[in-house]
């Protein structure tokens, strides 16, 4: 069985997610569709492919990822279909790939006509191009038909250290690999725990999430609501940012 899933910043509030799901119903009614995630920070193309990063390899060879967080919709960016490590994925031509951790991709510009809804909508491509493209390499379409090759995909520039997610607990997931202190909203964090439980309580101390990433926490609490960031928000180490 042919695999989808589905990441966004669009919310479950409004209609959009399901039409998604519903043109991929139609084209392919035999794939599984699974919902990473649709609470993306609207517009945060950071958030959008560290969250992809982090979930995209625990699916099996041959799932087709859409990822759309696309604030330049209806412009001049491509819609791009990737191909890597034996899976595809199906997104706006900028950054979201070079975010998500995939190694070498081959990435070809959607410009088959014939795999998009008609007409397009200038400002739901997600229905109109990601979802139905999807839905046909789901149901077997290859890889070659999409497009042409392109190597000039965009990279996504980081700038400087930053907030990357605010997970559900309130744990603050940065963009450090490692780091033995901190500051951040005008606080020094210089504490670090291997584990939440051997953290004292009532502190804010730094830990390496599951995802590699150095994180802020505070022993059950929100490290984020006592230190009011924000996704986004910069981090300074050793006096750079």
């Amino acid at each position: 069985m042919a695999m989808v899933t589905l990441l966004t910043d669009f919310g479950l509030r409004d209609h959009y997610v399901g039409a998604m799901k519903g043109v991929i119903a139609r084209i392919s009614p035999q794939a599984q569709v699974v919902d990473i995630t649709h609470e993306v920070e609207p517009f945060s193309i950071a958030q959008g492919g560290y969250l992809l990063s982090q979930a995209w390899c625990w699916f099996p060879e041959r799932t087709v990822h859409v990822a759309v967080v696309d604030p330049g919709v209806g412009g001049s960016r491509r819609a791009i279909v990737a191909e890597a490590q034996g899976h595809r994925f199906v997104l706006p031509d900028n950054g979201l790939l070079s975010l998500a951790g995939v190694e070498t991709p081959v990435v070809r510009e959607i410009s088959n006509e014939a795999l998009t809804l008609h007409p397009v909508s200038r400002t739901f491509h997600g229905r109109d191009i990601f979802a139905p493209v999807a839905a046909h390499l789901a149901a077997g379409l290859a890889f070659e038909h999409v497009g042409p090759l392109v190597d000039d995909w965009v990279r996504f520039p980081l700038s400087g250290h930053q907030v990357l997610h605010i997970d559900r607990f309130g744990n603050v997931i940065t963009s450090l690999r490692t780091a033995a202190a901190l500051e951040i909203c005008g606080e020094r964090i210089d504490l670090y725990a291997s584990n939440y439980s051997s953290a004292p309580s009532g502190r804010l101390f730094l830990i390496t999430g599951s995802g590699g990433y150095i994180e802020i926490s505070k022993r059950e609490a929100s490290a984020a609501a006592r230190l009011g960031c924000r996704v986004g928000d910069a981090i300074t180490v050793d006096g750079r940012s």
